[in-house]
């Protein structure tokens, strides 16, 4: 592997990991999705460090330059962390929907005594003369 693509992959996997954990550190980031992410980073850290793997690796997939099985990997991992945020997002979505439809229901629940107690009000009230000069 080229020591300049090796560097930069280095590099980038360096950053994702302090960006990681900076992340976590101002509560940005929970620490579940912060673990994939850190997998994530290791494992293309190890990759990029550990030469011989890569290579076998990319023998083994049938990949002529090794580079390039590196960044396989890595879309492989971006692919199942968006994946895994895609079902978190449609379970998040359907609690959404059952609590505004659960609020619903209690704020009807609630507006019926308010309105039985508004015209229990409006029929008990005594007659005030504007009203009596009106029906006249």
């Amino acid at each position: 592997m080229d020591k300049r693509i090796q560097i930069v992959t280095l590099l980038a996997a360096v950053l994702l990991v302090i960006l990681v954990i900076e992340l976590v550190r101002r509560r940005r980031l929970s620490e579940r999705y912060a673990l994939l992410w850190l997998v994530s980073a290791f494992a293309i850290l190890g990759l990029s460090i550990w030469q011989g793997l890569l290579e076998k690796l990319s023998k083994l997939i049938g990949v002529a330059y090794p580079p390039n099985a590196l960044f396989l990997v890595a879309v492989v991992f971006i692919l199942l962390l968006l994946l895994n945020f895609s079902t978190v997002l449609s379970r998040l979505q359907d609690e959404t929907r059952i609590l505004a439809q659960r609020l619903a229901i209690l704020e009807a629940d609630q507006a019926e005594p308010e309105a039985l107690v508004s015209a229990a009000d409006e029929a008990q009230q005594p007659v005030s003369q504007h009203d009596q000069l009106a029906d006249d």
